[in-house]
């Protein structure tokens, strides 16, 4: 028998089958022979393991692409055949935790697909490892490499981080002052990570550049805490992506107080009026204000100086100097001090301190606290004085004149006459303004020879104060007999004669050229104060149709009162110191009544 003996190996993927043909020859002559054809299948190992069509791939995808995106198919092959050649496809584990967070492979065809998120910020490339199996026993792999590259986009916005520098920033501070740093971070790459940085919103503050994408706040223009005692500022950050992103940060700056700010009182000049006899108290409050705080703006109260007119104004005024309370020390009489100034220091208590005056004008304000006093050569109640009247008296006839001052001004001081307790007929009148006592009609047999009399001299004060003066008229038979401490009072004639018309122009004369010298001194004295006193009320003249004149100014007040009767006139002159703030000017009509005028003085100007 023969065998068939392999002499060397076989390969299936070069050779699968083998056709032989078997000669069998004998041993005669001629010899014999027949042949068989040997048909030789080779069976099929796993001897080869599959192949990669690229031993490296490499591809790009975007990042933020959905979950089961394809980035690549690979492919390998396998020569053998059956179950050996099928090829089975995964990703190597080792060492590729991070890999196998984001991509997958398809088992069967090789696809490759994201499995999570692919972030460019994270990873901006993979290197991806991947494995061929066949089906073969034992099985056999092959190996590749997939670069997958990430194609940034413009995802993340800029990233501001801001380190202070103070706490607070002084609102003296100077320009180019350090407030804060500021760091700008964008992840993305390229032109996506480009960053410009600014102060969006209008303050006094400007970013300046240190490095790339680091800044530093600085002072840019005058702070005032008053005005605003912090900012808030507005830095934006925008890179160059397409399209471009942006963020915002708001930094506040509080602005920390210097004492640049002076306490302020709300007027330059104040008035202060008080009656007199007031009880000590708080006549008046004054108050500053300063718009610093804390210490800066802790105002105390002080006196700074007086007018030196009057008494120390340590007797007459003190001041809290916290609550700026001014405190009255004595009860004040107008008919002695009428008015004082002073001024008012308001101070804080900042470093250095600063300080602003206030000028306070007191006005001491009249009140009816005197009576009248009648004037000579008549006395007041408790004692008798005589007038003598002719009997041939006409209506009208001048018996005396009753003169009183007030010590009081204004209203207080304006008199009124009246008689109180009149006997007998109704015989006489009195001038309610002027006090002269006059008949009111000519004598009769039935009259009294003597006509006691109680003349009541009225203030008009609230309550009226008054005084009362007892005159007895008598009557006489002839002029010759009349004594009067004031005139001799020629005999009445009937006829107007030449020497009473001479002696009546000569008297009238006089009269006018002593007014026009009145009229001149008073207007030089108006105009000789005029620049002192010009924060009060302008002088006032009024006239009286029964022949009385007053003449009023804030500096002297002249009462002057003239009789109808030319013959018999006299003038009466009383100066005053100028009214108080609530000053009246009264005048007298023809029928006795009163019209009241008030004055009140003017600011002073600054």
């Amino acid at each position: 028998s023969a065998e068939l003996v392999l002499q060397k190996a076989l390969d299936r993927e070069k050779q699968p089958v083998i056709q032989l043909t078997l000669t069998a020859v004998d041993g005669g002559n001629p010899p014999k022979s027949g042949t068989s054809e040997i048909k030789i299948n080779v069976l099929d190992i796993n001897d080869n393991r599959p192949i990669f069509s690229n031993s490296l791939y490499k591809t790009r995808v975007f990042e933020n692409v959905p979950i089961g995106t394809t980035v690549i198919n690979v492919n390998a092959n396998d020569i053998d055949e059956g179950t050996n050649s099928e090829i089975v496809y995964s990703l190597r584990t080792k060492g590729q935790d991070h890999i196998l967070d984001r991509f997958q492979i398809d088992s069967k065809t090789g696809t490759i697909t994201v499995k999570g998120t692919v972030d460019f910020e994270e990873s901006p490339a993979f290197e991806i490892h991947a494995q061929a199996s066949d089906r073969g026993q034992p099985p056999m792999a092959a190996h590749c490499k997939v670069l997958v590259e990430v194609v940034d986009l413009n995802d993340n916005a800029p990233e501001i981080t801001v380190t202070s520098l103070l706490d607070t920033v002084k609102e003296n501070a100077k320009m180019g002052t350090a407030i804060a740093l500021v760091s700008v971070l964008d992840r993305d790459g390229g032109k996506n990570g480009e960053v410009h940085c600014e102060v969006k919103n209008k303050v006094p503050f400007k970013l300046e550049t240190n490095y790339k994408n680091y800044y530093s706040l600085v002072v840019d223009g005058p702070l005032d805490r008053e005005s605003a005692s912090q900012y808030n500022v507005t830095i934006t950050a925008t890179d160059e992506g397409t399209p471009p992103l942006s963020s915002t940060s708001v930094i506040t700056v509080h602005v920390s107080d210097v004492n640049d700010n002076a306490p302020r009182f709300s007027e330059p000049v104040i008035n202060v009026y008080v009656k007199e006899n007031s009880p000590v108290d708080v006549i008046k409050t004054v108050s500053a204000l300063d718009s610093d705080v804390n210490e800066n703006g802790q105002v105390t109260y002080s006196f700074l100086e007086s007018n030196g007119k009057s008494a120390p104004l340590s007797t007459m005024v003190n001041i809290n100097s916290d609550t700026g309370d001014i405190i009255s020390l004595q009860s004040f009489n107008y008919e002695e001090i009428k008015t004082f100034q002073f001024k008012v220091q308001a101070t804080d208590s900042g470093v250095p301190p600063l300080s602003s005056n206030v000028t306070v004008n007191v006005f001491i304000l009249d009140e009816n606290d005197n009576s009248p006093g009648i004037l000579a050569p008549y006395s007041e109640h408790g004692s008798v004085n005589a007038e003598n009247v002719p009997y041939s008296a006409e209506a009208g006839y001048f018996v005396a004149k009753i003169r009183a001052v007030d010590a009081d001004s204004g209203y207080n001081a304006l008199l009124s006459y009246h008689i109180s307790e009149p006997k007998g007929t109704n015989l006489f009148r009195i001038g309610t303004s002027t006090g002269e006592l006059r008949t009111k009609r000519r004598m009769s047999d039935n009259d009294l020879k003597t006509h006691p009399l109680l003349v009541l001299v009225s203030d008009n004060g609230e309550p009226s104060l008054s005084a009362t003066v007892s005159i007895d008229v008598v009557v006489v038979e002839s002029t010759g007999e009349i004594q009067t401490q004031f005139r001799n009072v020629p005999r009445k004639e009937e006829n107007f004669s030449d020497l009473n018309l001479y002696l009546l122009i000569a008297i009238s004369s006089v009269s006018v050229i002593f007014l026009l010298s009145l009229i001149s001194l008073i207007a030089v004295k108006c105009h000789r104060t005029e620049d002192s006193f010009r924060r009060y009320s302008a002088p006032m003249i009024t006239t009286h149709p029964d022949g009385s004149w007053s003449y009023s100014k804030s500096t002297q007040q002249y009462d002057v009162c003239f009789s109808s009767d030319t013959l018999k006139s006299d003038v009466v002159v009383f100066p005053a110191p100028y009214p108080p703030a609530d000053a009246e000017l009264i005048s007298i009509n023809g029928n006795d009544t009163f019209n009241r005028t008030q004055t009140l003085p003017n600011k002073e100007e600054k």
